[in-house]
C-alpha cells in the first residue's frame, strides 16, 4: 500500500515541474553557550555547557520534508547527551511521520503515546480518511543491579494502529484498532521483585457523530480493552466474544482481562444558547498501553450549557453532573460527589474585562510555581518537570483593565488569583493528605510605542498548605526593556526580591537581577546575550548561608 502512495506521490509531483521551483529550503540553526561560576559555593554545575539545535525544511513539488535536530552536552538534565532526529513529509491529503513523533487517536485507544516508527493520515477527496501507525513505545532497559539509583527494567514494546474515518454532511463514524506488545526476549532477565511483566493489549472501538435537524449532535464512542498481564501464560479461549474474531493477531491467556469504557453526548445549538448532556462510563481497571496514564473505574453524568447575553458581552457557561465510582462493587466503600464547572466572561467596558471559572472535576495537572522561571537562571532548567497532582477544586480570576490604550502610549493593569485544592477521601472521611494551593499575580505595564520602551511591575505571591507544611514565597518583580536602532536592538533588564517563609519564619531570600540583549542583522541573523545574577540567603544554612551563582547566555541564531 505504502509502494502505490510513493507511486501517486510521483505522478502529482511530475506536473509541478516547469511551474515552481523544484527544490525550496528554509530552516534554521542556533547555537546557545551557557557560561557559569560561583561566588561562596562551589561551582553546582559546569562553568561551560552549549545546546546546538537547527531544522530543515526541504520543499519538492509541493512535499514538505521537515527535519529538525539538537544537540547538548549538558548532563543535568539527561543522562547522556541527546541526538533526536524526526521527518514529516506531506503533499496535499498526505501527511506522514518518520522518527520520533506522537498521534492521538482517541482517549481510550491511543492517546499522545511516544512512538519510534512511521506513521501516515491519509486525506483524499471523499467520504473516507485514514490514520495508520507503527512503531516502538518503549524501549528495552536492561536491570541493573549494580546501580546506585534503582532502575526499572522495562520490555521493548512495539505498536501498531488504524483510525478508518467516514464522513459526510457533518456526519462521521471512526473505527480505531490499535495493538501493543512487549517483545520477550528483549531484555536477558526481570528480577522477580520488580513487578515487571510482558504484556499484550488489543484495543478496539467504534465512535461516531450524528447531526439532526441542523441544530442537534449526537456524540458517542465505545471501546473495548483486552490486556493481557503476562504473554507466558497459558493460552486459553477468549471470554470476550469480540476479540475471538482477531485470530493469531491477538492471544487471549489465563492472565488476560478485558475491560470497556463508553461516553456519550448530546448537545442543541440555539440562537445565543447551547444545551446539552453527557455520559461516561470507565469500567474497574480500564487501561490501554498507547497512554501513559488512565482514569478507571468512575462513571459521569453531566449536563451542560452556556448563553451569550447583552449581545455578547456577558458570556455563561456550565457543566454539572454527578460522578460515582466502584462500579463492580468491590471496594470497601464509593465515592459519590457532585462535579461541575461554571465560566463567566465578562465586558464590563472598552477597558475592564473579567473572566471567572470554578472546576471541581478529577483531575491531573502540572503544579508548577512561577517563582521556578523567576529563579531560573539558565533556560534549560526544569525541563522534565513532571510533578502531577490530583485536583478536586480550582478557582480562577482574571481582571484586565486597560487605563489607556492610545496609538502612542498605553497603560495595562492586570490581576490573576488561583486557587487549588486536593484532597483525599476514604469511606466518607477526608485524609490528612490533603493540600492547598494559592497564587496571586498583579502586574501594571506601560508602554511608549514610538520610542519602543516598555516598563512593567509585578507583585507574585504563592502559597502552599499541606499537612503540618506551610509554605509562602512573595515577591516583586520590575522590568524595562528598550528598542534602539530602529528597533534592530532590544535589550532588556529585570530585577526580583523574592523571600521564601516556612510558618512565618523566613527561609530563603534569592535576588535576580537580567540584563540582556538581541540584535537582528539583515533579518536573517541575530545574536543575543544574557547575563544573570541570582544572590541567594538561607538564614538557616549552617555553611555559606549568602552565596551568588552567575550565568551568562551567548547565542547566535541564523534563519534562511
Amino acid at each position: 500500500m505504502l509502494l502505490l502512495f510513493g507511486a501517486n506521490g510521483l505522478a502529482q509531483s511530475l506536473d509541478g515541474i516547469g511551474k515552481e521551483k523544484p527544490i525550496r529550503l528554509s530552516g534554521g540553526i542556533a547555537l546557545n553557550q551557557l557560561f557559569y561560576s560561583a561566588s561562596g559555593i562551589e561551582n553546582r554545575r559546569d562553568p561551560y555547557n552549549f545546546i546546538l539545535t537547527g531544522n530543515l525544511n526541504v520543499a519538492l513539488y509541493g512535499w514538505n520534508i521537515p527535519l529538525s535536530f539538537s544537540y547538548s552536552n549538558q548532563q543535568t538534565s539527561f543522562q547522556q547527551p541527546f541526538n533526536q532526529f524526526s521527518l514529516s513529509p506531506s503533499y496535499k491529503w498526505v501527511k506522514t511521520k518518520i522518527g520520533y513523533g506522537s498521534t492521538s487517536f482517541s482517549p481510550y485507544t491511543l492517546g499522545g503515546h511516544v512512538f519510534y516508527g512511521a506513521a501516515v493520515e491519509l486525506a483524499p477527496k471523499g467520504r473516507f480518511k485514514y490514520a495508520l501507525m507503527y512503531g516502538r513505545l518503549n524501549k528495552a532497559v536492561e536491570p541493573d543491579t549494580l546501580s546506585e539509583s534503582a532502575i526499572t527494567p522495562a520490555f521493548k514494546r512495539m505498536g501498531m494502529g488504524l483510525k478508518v474515518s467516514y464522513e459526510h454532511e457533518g456526519d462521521k463514524a471512526d473505527l480505531i484498532l490499535f495493538k501493543a506488545e512487549d517483545e520477550l526476549n528483549s531484555i536477558g532477565y526481570v528480577p522477580e521483585e520488580s513487578g515487571v511483566l510482558p504484556e499484550e493489549n488489543l484495543v478496539m472501538s467504534f465512535g461516531g457523530r450524528k447531526k439532526l435537524f441542523n441544530r442537534l449532535f449526537l456524540e458517542a464512542e465505545l471501546a473495548s480493552s483486552a490486556v493481557t498481564r503476562d504473554i507466558r501464560a497459558e493460552e486459553t479461549e477468549a471470554s470476550n466474544q469480540a476479540f475471538g474474531i482477531f485470530g493469531n493477531f491477538f492471544t487471549p491467556r489465563a492472565s488476560t482481562e478485558y475491560y470497556n469504557a463508553f461516553k456519550a453526548g448530546i448537545n442543541y445549538t440555539g440562537n445565543g444558547y447551547t444545551v446539552g448532556g453527557g455520559y461516561e462510563n470507565v469500567g474497574p481497571g480500564y487501561r490501554t498501553l498507547g497512554a501513559y496514564y488512565f482514569n478507571n473505574d468512575l462513571e459521569n453524568i453531566t449536563v451542560n450549557g452556556s448563553v451569550a447575553l447583552f449581545r455578547g458581552t456577558v458570556n455563561l457557561s456550565a457543566n454539572v453532573g454527578v460522578q460515582r465510582d466502584n462500579l463492580d462493587g468491590q471496594k470497601i466503600s464509593t465515592m459519590k460527589r457532585t462535579v461541575g464547572s461554571l465560566s463567566a466572561g465578562i465586558n464590563a467596558s472598552e477597558k475592564l474585562n473579567i473572566n471567572l471559572a470554578y472546576s471541581n472535576f478529577l483531575s491531573y495537572t502540572n503544579i508548577r510555581s512561577q517563582f521556578q522561571d523567576i529563579n531560573a537562571i539558565t533556560p534549560y532548567e526544569n525541563l522534565d518537570t513532571l510533578n502531577f497532582t490530583q485536583i478536586s477544586q480550582n478557582a480562577t480570576a482574571t481582571i484586565g483593565y486597560a487605563i489607556k490604550a492610545t496609538k502612542t502610549n498605553r497603560q495595562q493593569l492586570m490581576l490573576n488569583l488561583n486557587f487549588q485544592d486536593a484532597k483525599d477521601e476514604q469511606g466518607g472521611t477526608e485524609q490528612p493528605t490533603g493540600s492547598q494551593f494559592y497564587s496571586a499575580n498583579t502586574t501594571y505595564a506601560w508602554s511608549n510605542v514610538p520610542q519602543a520602551l516598555t516598563f512593567s511591575a509585578a507583585l507574585n505571591v504563592f502559597k502552599t498548605q499541606s499537612g503540618f507544611v506551610d509554605n509562602t514565597t512573595i515577591g516583586p518583580t520590575l522590568a524595562v526593556s528598550k528598542g534602539f536602532f530602529d528597533r534592530k536592538l532590544r535589550s532588556n533588564l529585570s530585577v526580583s526580591l523574592n523571600n521564601a517563609y516556612n510558618a512565618g519564619n523566613l527561609q530563603s531570600r534569592v535576588i535576580n537581577a537580567r540584563i540582556g540583549g538581541a540584535y537582528a542583522i539583515k533579518k536573517k541573523h541575530r545574536l543575543n546575550l544574557n547575563v544573570v545574577a541570582a544572590s541567594k540567603y538561607l538564614p538557616d544554612a549552617a555553611n555559606n548561608p549568602r552565596y551568588t551563582e552567575y550565568t551568562g547566555t551567548l547565542g547566535y541564531n541564523y534563519n534562511f
